[in-house]
């Protein structure tokens, strides 16, 4: 099953000036709806907590290793005993299918196509199983409520799709205050109204090759994979999402979780080296420091900030891996110096789904990739694996 996003060609075309991730978001912005678009930008309450991701990394400089024979190195990386084509993978992003048609899927087939990882977002519009039937390597990221019947279920739905990598996203014990998705004139479900009308109107290229294609190929989008059974529809007058009891959640629904999935397990979330060592002595394969891309607790730390503590910790026994305000692949080279083996993307894959579809994706991983390749030239290193905190020092 191949997703062609309009018209390829001019997918291709819309790529062509765009030399960084950032450019991608500048062409999302006049792309999407404002609802759309600030539900992606945004976070919570003053956005510290995004504002410190972006900054955190100019905390740290390199120290360049010269007269190196750099000409054989390589971006490639393993990780769960895989190999991938380099050590970054697409993050999960909810909704995505509301910014690019059938988003998670050309999402997934980007991933596939640039040999790297993407993780099915628990809060997606398409079904997982149709997700697993493009992508069967892809992974799966849960939104579970302390609820065990309902854990269990969800659990043995992703089994059935044949996904062996399940993802606990652990730090959304209740919904934060994102005041600016409320100023943008974004919810969920979206409210019909004339200021919504308006945007569709304005935005013609996005209503008509991603909302109303959508409409008449699929019908209107449901959260499909918060639960074993279907959620609310994306637009609706009167109908609320059903996000269950996710503030019970805790240490022993992960013991639960680890019993009855028999796949890899990993914790997303992660920002204390206490929960970290908890979440190996549960039984964890690997964990994902990260602050929800500064969408949770407004203030918290950068996870690039206390990566170096918890890699320090458990680093030796499971994959640790980290998200949050990646941009380049200087970025990513200073988190695998700070102790992470892989890092996750997010936003500029989703910006660049939007503007160009699969293309758009293929060229944003492309990026990422060339600049890392490029990158570790001048840092004097030929394998990933070389990328050590004796390569950076405090700015």
């Amino acid at each position: 099953m191949t997703i062609r996003s309009g018209n390829t060609d001019r997918s291709t075309r819309l790529c062509r000036d765009v030399l960084c991730l950032d450019d991608f978001e500048i062409k999302a912005r006049r792309h999407l709806p404002k609802p759309l678009f600030g539900y992606i930008a945004g976070a919570t309450e003053t956005n510290a907590s995004l504002r410190l991701n972006a900054e955190a990394f100019q905390g740290y400089a390199f120290r360049p290793r010269v007269l190196r024979d750099v000409s054989k190195r390589s971006t490639q990386t393993s990780l769960f005993g895989k190999t991938h084509a380099a050590p970054f993978g697409i993050a999960p992003m909810g909704i995505s299918a509301l910014m690019a048609y059938r988003g998670d899927i050309v999402l997934a087939q980007g991933a596939d196509q640039s040999g790297i990882p993407m993780i099915i977002s628990g809060s997606s519009l398409i079904p997982l199983e149709e997700i697993a039937a493009v992508s069967p390597q892809a992974w799966f990221q849960a939104y579970l409520p302390g609820e065990p019947d309902r854990i269990d279920a969800l659990i043995d739905r992703v089994g059935a799709a044949g996904l062996q990598t399940l993802l606990l996203t652990v730090d959304t014990a209740t919904l934060p205050n994102r005041e600016n998705n409320v100023r943008a004139g974004f919810s969920t479900p979206l409210r019909p109204g004339l200021r919504l009308a308006w945007q569709g109107i304005s935005h013609p290229r996005w209503t008509t090759g991603t909302f109303l294609r959508t409409i008449v190929r699929h019908g209107i989008p449901h959260f499909e994979n918060s639960y074993a059974t279907r959620g609310a529809p994306i637009i609706s007058s009167n109908v609320t999402r059903d996000f269950g009891r996710r503030d019970h959640l805790n240490w022993n629904h992960l013991e639960r979780i680890r019993n009855r999935w028999s796949g890899k397990l990993v914790v997303k979330g992660i920002m204390h080296p206490d929960d970290a060592a908890r979440a190996v002595d549960t039984g964890a394969d690997g964990v994902i420091v990260s602050n929800h891309g500064g969408r949770q607790l407004d203030g918290t730390a950068s996870p690039l900030q206390v990566l170096p503590e918890i890699a320090s910790r458990v680093g030796d026994s499971v994959a640790v891996m980290v998200d949050g305000g990646f941009r380049r692949g200087t970025d990513i080279m200073k988190a695998l110096a700070l102790g992470a083996c892989f890092v996750f993307v997010g936003r500029p894959f989703l910006y660049a789904a939007a503007v160009a579809g699969l293309p758009g994706v293929l060229k944003a991983a492309d990026i990422l990739k060339t600049e890392l390749h490029s990158n570790m030239a001048l840092l004097g290193v030929t394998k990933v694996s070389d990328i050590s905190a004796d390569y950076i020092t405090r700015a």
